[in-house]
């Protein structure tokens, strides 16, 4: 069903090897073609990354493009919590263009909401104070364990699947990880080597509709230094 490979550094660490990292940043693709249109505060302004800085509103926010659109109700469900609950925090979301409700659907009792289209990012980098670099990496670490629960979902199922489903699904997915050892002008050719790629490859999904045959999916692109601003492994 999944491949999963891990490869070993080309050679040892050399005197002229890397020793800082990057400031971590956490890239939220876009769903559909174009800009977030953003009523309230950019998603990367200390107004909305504190907004965001709430478990069930980064589970909310994760949960549209895939599961949604959702109303309030329908979310509650999926995540165990009332429905004034998760549509106060949706509110919350949206003043600040993270979710917007679906135009021409729905009524003034039962909303449908969706996540507003277009990426953003989060980084620890140009924060003003330490409480915002932490709350930053605290929303990038809650985005990432829920993305790891969804990895390791989908391993757990594939031990339930028959043979012929697993036939079936097989070359679709992979799982890979590579060690090397680069300079950090070579991981940002890596980065927009990846960044080409997307615009060639996966954009032109944008859009599309479910449909006969279709399945959501989820792809990762991850590059980071294996080692601390000190030097230290990590």
């Amino acid at each position: 069903m999944a491949t999963a490979r891990k490869d070993s550094p080309d050679r040892k660490a050399g005197p002229d090897s890397p020793t800082r990292s990057a400031p971590p940043v956490l890239r939220v693709a876009p769903d559909e073609p174009g800009s977030a249109s953003v009523a309230g505060p950019p998603p990367g302004s200390p107004e909305a990354l504190r907004a965001l800085a709430h478990p069930l509103r980064i589970r909310i926010l994760d949960l549209l493009p895939s599961r949604g659109p959702l109303t309030a109700s329908r979310l509650g469900e999926i995540v165990g919590e009332s429905s004034g609950s998760t549509s106060y925090h949706l509110r919350q979301l949206a003043k600040h263009g993270l979710v917007r409700e679906v135009e021409g659907k729905g009524t003034a009792r039962e909303r449908w909401w969706e996540r507003t289209p277009g990426g953003f990012s989060i980084s620890s980098a140009g924060k003003d104070s330490p409480a915002g670099r932490q709350t930053a990496e605290a929303v990038n670490m809650e985005f990432l364990r829920l993305r790891n629960e969804r990895v390791m979902a989908f391993v757990r199922k594939g031990q339930e699947m028959d043979e012929e489903t697993l036939q079936s699904w097989l070359g679709t997915t992979t799982f890979v990880t590579s060690n090397k050892w680069a300079t950090p002008e070579q991981m940002k050719g890596i980065i927009e080597a990846w960044e080409r790629f997307a615009a060639e490859h996966i954009d032109p999904l944008d859009g599309q509709e479910a449909g006969p045959g279709m399945v959501p999916l989820e792809i990762h692109f991850d590059v980071f230094p294996r080692m601390d601003p000190e030097g230290n492994p990590l």
